[in-house]
């Protein structure tokens, strides 16, 4: 709850200005089925996936895929009930540790990939050459020691991943992911701000998109934050743009309301 479009939904309600995601973009970015379908009709590229909601449509879904597969709850964040299956006979059991945390999950080809990600921060309306303009920080790049970049990695232990910042990128793929970014971050009808995360195939260079992170986290450890510093922009001035972004959209939408 908070980054789903519930909390979101309540301050457009009683007219509070807030920052990042509105309602929609909120609740599409935490819905991995939402945010891919909607990602798929923009034409952007991803894994193959497929929404399961019982066992049978999982094992038919990783046999059409091929293992390894990965499958995880379709609405929870953090890497929370996320399996990497490795065949037939582990699909039951990873369909329900992703089934505890909600009433659908998604199964994903497994494929070898670096993880990349950058930030993206403005007004994806906003007219060219506007100072609050839609844009996207350098990339970088998560170096897990672990399998893949699970809960334990990311928050358990502390060598569980690294990261190298900018990531070491050909300039043509660092400028693809930074498109692709700003296409599904205006798709998604996102606001304000999102860490957008990335599959780089490892043999052929292809880069998928994966998901948003509508309210990335701001420890002084955080990627989003950090992309910003070592883009050029101080954690001071990104937080300084943040809240004018949301002071202008909540003008925009109190000149767009109807009053009777």
């Amino acid at each position: 709850m908070g980054e789903d479009g519930t909390m979101q939904g309540l301050l457009e309600l009683i007219g509070v200005a807030y920052v990042g995601c509105g309602v929609l973009g909120s609740a599409a970015g935490m819905d991995k089925e939402a945010t891919k379908r909607i990602a798929q009709s923009a034409g952007l590229p991803q894994v193959p996936w497929a929404v399961v909601r019982t066992a049978s449509e999982a094992s038919a879904a990783a046999r059409r895929f091929g293992f390894p597969v990965f499958i995880k709850p379709a609405r929870m964040g953090s890497s929370v009930g996320v399996v990497k299956v490795k065949g037939p006979s582990g699909v039951a059991a990873a369909l329900r540790e992703a089934l505890r945390y909600d009433d659908k999950a998604l199964v994903e080809k497994g494929i070898p990939v670096r993880e990349i990600e950058t930030a993206v921060l403005g007004d994806p309306w906003a007219a060219k050459g506007d100072r609050l303009g839609l844009k996207a920080s350098i990339c970088a790049e998560i170096l897990p020691n672990a399998e893949f970049y699970d809960y334990k990695a990311k928050y358990l232990d502390p060598n569980g991943a690294s990261f190298q910042v900018p990531a070491r990128l050909p300039a043509k793929t660092a400028a693809r992911v930074r498109a692709v970014a700003l296409q599904a971050f205006r798709a998604i009808d996102l606001y304000g701000l999102a860490r957008m995360d990335f599959f780089l195939h490892k043999k052929t260079g292809e880069v998928y998109f994966n998901e948003p992170n509508t309210l990335p986290g701001f420890t002084p450890a955080s990627m989003y934050p950090r992309l910003w510093r070592e883009s050029g922009l101080p954690t001071k001035k990104l937080v300084e743009t943040l809240v004018a972004l949301a002071l202008r959209r909540a003008a925009s939408r109190r000149r767009v309301s109807v009053k009777h």
